[in-house]
């Protein structure tokens, strides 16, 4: 695998992603935001012998997706703070999901970012898995929502944040307000991180320096 940066906010470049394989594969589509992957080093496909549940409509070309691709991740600048770019979307083949894929994605955009001179990043999450995944990444919950069920978190694009055990509980257990929402695994999932804490923060920034 390798990570990649398509393309800067504003260079207008796309990414086509199959749908069936990916969440928000639309959002990639739209110019404006910047984007980066983690890809096959040789353009083979990201996950051989995958077989999606739903077949293609005849009116789309299985040729024009970018197979190559394992995980995308959009990004733009934040409308009110130029210093802070958010992380839009994040997301990663369902047969690559598990592998850790996602928080090594979001690593290396966030070196770039810092290298490209953002002091801060910030990214919404609407379920404990991509909270958890975020904390390992050196974010840390806000307190602030985005919406009704989405919690921000944020950190420095050149180092992690500061871990409060405490905050961290605190964007868990937010997640038990809309208990009702949460799978079985997602409220198993909270209990047991509600229990042990923060996880560790593996920091892949490196800002400035090798990946």
């Amino acid at each position: 695998m390798e990570y990649a940066l398509v393309c800067p906010p504003g260079d207008g470049e796309a990414l086509r992603l199959d749908y069936r394989a990916f969440a928000y594969a639309g959002k990639f589509v739209v110019g404006g935001p910047g984007k980066a992957v983690i890809r096959t080093p040789d353009g083979s496909p990201a996950a051989p012998g995958w077989e999606p549940d739903e077949p293609l409509p005849d009116t789309v070309d299985p040729e024009a997706f970018d197979d190559e691709v394992i995980a995308a991740v959009s990004f733009s600048a934040d409308r009110t703070d130029p210093d802070c770019c958010r992380l839009r979307y994040v997301t990663v083949h369902a047969a690559r999901r598990g592998e850790g894929i996602g928080p090594e994605l979001i690593g290396e955009t966030v070196a770039d970012l810092a290298v490209a001179g953002f002091d801060r990043v910030k990214i919404a999450v609407n379920n404990p898995f991509a909270y958890e995944a975020c904390h390992k990444c050196g974010f840390a919950y806000t307190g602030e929502r985005t919406g009704i069920a989405e919690l921000e978190l944020e950190r420095l694009a050149g180092a992690p944040a500061d871990v409060d055990p405490e905050r961290y509980r605190g964007g868990l257990s937010a997640f038990r307000e809309t208990d009702g929402e949460l799978s079985r695994a997602e409220r198993r999932f909270v209990a047991e991180r509600l229990e042990r804490g923060p996880p560790p923060v593996t920091d892949a920034t490196n800002a400035g320096g090798d990946p």
